[in-house]
């Protein structure tokens, strides 16, 4: 199921699939990068759990990158003495920042501490993901007066959201710095940040992890997650600062409201090509199979149409965390993103159209990609280092499968999550004629070549230094 499918599934880790059995199951059915969200959980957890992924991802012969998904900022809700209480519409409601006692149906504490500095009369607040809207009708010294516009129940530690945005919160909180020791520890191939408003907040982070990954001379990619209405406009600066991003529908949705995120989300998906970055669509892709076995109409339509807008990658949080059906929401994924993806109109021709490359390198894989696609040839051969070659190669929609073959496990793994890209290993060779023969040999005996096949292949002479694609080279298996 997973070897002809180009757009890749991220399958959260939680409960439900921390068992290695079901854990083994899922990346069978086709998950390529798993998530393990930092919001819940101690440290060895997460060590425990990348272990655990990475000794059934070998025990399956498949590659699999781990994603370290950092809490950011909680701006949430105190805790309340029966555990939730229920808000009418029209009452009062005081969001009390100083207030250490449990919370009531008048009033409760903040998490957040600097909300009355951030809010002012007239503004709205979202919480529970939009589900509850206050008004602000007052702030009195560390107190928010609002009024209910729509109730509904309000339980322990929900989440609030501004209208507009405008939450000063800092990305990077005292417990994300811990957290990016804890993943440079088990050494993740991905790092994802929360709420970033802006470039430096991806530096920031980025500085952060690579000072804590020396001693594994470890350097993550990072992605940073579009879910405040500040990094909208910044989006191109965060773009260039990252190495992907995500589509972080759900906060994003409370901030800049749902009818806005649709076109978005395609905006954003178009940008991170056009930049060479990659790209994940995620939350309440397939929601409702958290509790039923089968997805809603609507729920396919939306993951089909994240794949024909080009995302790299499609990604699951509650339904393999902590739903019922983790297994069959992956196979369903996995079917949809397929029929999806032969759908897809090839038009390589027009993405050359009036473009120039600076590089030796790049020009190099776009013009592999030119020839494999006019050629009809079976497959394209990245020889890579870095990976990069195959990621340029991975931003153009075309039918032939990209392999990237590189001898770094973790330019290996990080493959994992570049549309239509097949990461392999293949052991370090000077010599060019002797690499080009065994990455021939390696697809040959899994099937993806035959006899009579041409294929494209590019590396860099000199061999193994990251940079350096110079050769294209079309051959025709004997």
């Amino acid at each position: 199921m997973s070897t002809s499918r180009a757009t890749k599934i991220v399958a959260t880790l939680g409960p439900a699939s921390s068992d290695p059995l079901v854990l083994e199951r899922l990346l069978a059915a086709g998950v390529d990068v798993v998530r393990l969200n930092f919001s819940h959980g101690s440290a060895e957890d997460h060590i425990a759990r990348a272990e655990l992924v990475r000794a059934v991802a070998d025990k399956l012969g498949k590659t699999v990158a781990l994603m370290a998904d950092l809490q950011g900022p909680k701006i949430r809700v105190g805790k309340f003495a029966e555990g939730r209480v229920m808000l009418e519409s029209g009452q009062a409601f005081v969001l009390d920042a100083q207030r250490s006692a449990a919370g009531d149906a008048y009033a409760v504490g903040l998490d957040y501490k600097e909300l009355p500095r951030d809010v002012r009369p007239g503004d709205t607040l979202l919480l529970n993901d939009g589900l509850i809207v206050l008004t602000v009708d007052a702030v009195r010294g560390e107190q928010v007066h609002t009024i209910v516009k729509i109730g509904g129940e309000l339980s322990n530690n929900k989440g609030i959201n501004k209208q507009g945005g405008g939450l000063t919160a800092p990305a990077l909180t005292a417990k994300d710095m811990e957290d990016i020791k804890t993943a440079m520890a088990f050494q993740c191939e991905y790092l994802a940040v929360s709420f970033p408003k802006s470039a430096t907040d991806m530096e920031m982070a980025r500085q952060l992890a690579n000072v804590a990954g020396e001693r594994w001379r470890h350097k993550p990619a990072m992605i940073a997650k579009i879910e405040r209405s500040e990094a909208i406009p910044q989006l191109e600066a965060i773009l260039r600062a990252s190495d992907g991003i995500m589509v972080a529908r759900g906060d994003l949705a409370v901030e800049v409201g749902n009818a806005a995120v649709p076109a978005l989300q395609k905006r954003m998906i178009r940008m991170a090509r056009e930049l060479d970055k990659v790209v994940i669509t995620a939350t309440q892709m397939m929601e409702s199979m958290i509790q039923n076995p089968v997805p809603t109409r609507a729920e396919v339509s939306d993951v089909a149409n994240a794949v024909l807008d080009g995302t790299d990658a499609v990604m699951l949080s509650a339904e393999t965390a902590a739903g019922k059906y983790p297994v069959e929401t992956v196979e369903h994924m996995a079917l949809i993103a397929l029929e999806a993806e032969r759908a897809e109109e090839v038009q390589i021709d027009g993405d050359f159209t009036n473009k120039r490359f600076g590089r030796i390198d790049q020009s190099i894989a776009m013009g592999a990609l030119f020839t494999a696609h006019h050629l009809g040839c079976r497959a394209i051969i990245a020889l890579t280092e870095s990976g990069s070659t195959a990621l340029w190669m991975s931003r153009h929609n075309i039918k032939v499968p990209i392999y990237g073959l590189t001898s770094q496990v973790v330019s290996q793994r990080r493959m994992a999550l570049y549309r239509n890209v097949r990461p392999l290993l293949m052991t370090k060779e000077a010599d060019r004629d002797i690499a080009l023969a065994q990455a021939e040999k390696l697809l040959v005996a899994m099937g993806a070549l035959r006899p009579g096949d041409t294929y494209a292949i590019t590396c860099g002479e000199p061999m193994g230094y990251p940079g350096g694609t110079n050769m294209l080279k079309v051959c025709r298996v004997d």
